[in-house]
């Protein structure tokens, strides 16, 4: 299968799959339960599920910033897609799926702050202090680390070294 048509495909197939998965979640969450009850005791001594209507940022960084983090949201998931498209046919497997779950996290949180006027968080670490998070801020952030993993087990043919891409004829210059 030609590598642009199988980046495509995945991108398209995990982005909709991760957004719907955040979708579900939120929409449960937010139906089941009010702002800021505890759903759940401390699982495994790892996580409980607790409901928070976010109105700006992790750690409480630029709160009641609803609308615009979510034209920043809409502007970086336009500048992904277009990267996307321009680059489909030369990054592989890890870069593509790293970039839609991006994407994905970008489009889930960025319609929550422009339908709800906040973002539907849930997921609490009990064993750090970490700020309140949900499926979209995973696929952003776990997005990111395969993304970045996908670049650096990437070489790409324009990044050969000189000597790499000699011809015999060059061989006798360095002679």
């Amino acid at each position: 299968m030609q590598r642009r048509k199988r980046n495509t495909i995945i991108f398209f197939v995990i982005a909709a799959l991760w957004l719907v998965f955040d979708r579900v979640t939120k929409g449960y969450f937010d139906s089941a339960y009010t702002q800021g009850q505890t759903i759940t005791e401390s699982i495994l001594g790892i996580f409980r599920f607790v409901l928070v209507h976010n109105t700006g940022a992790a750690w409480g960084i630029f709160n009641e910033s609803t609308f615009l983090l979510g034209v920043s949201s809409a502007v970086v998931c336009a500048v992904i897609l277009l990267a996307f498209v321009i680059v489909a046919k030369r990054i592989n497997l890890a870069e593509a799926l790293g970039l839609a779950l991006v994407f994905a996290g970008g489009i889930g949180n960025g319609v929550d702050r422009f339908v709800s006027g906040y973002v539907v968080d849930f997921i609490e670490f009990t064993f750090i202090n970490f700020p309140v998070f949900n499926i979209a801020d995973m696929g952003v952030t776990c997005g990111f680390v395969i993304f970045v993993i996908g670049m650096l087990a990437h070489k790409h043919p324009e990044s050969k070294t000189e000597s790499e891409t000699a011809t015999p004829d060059d061989a006798e210059r360095f002679v």
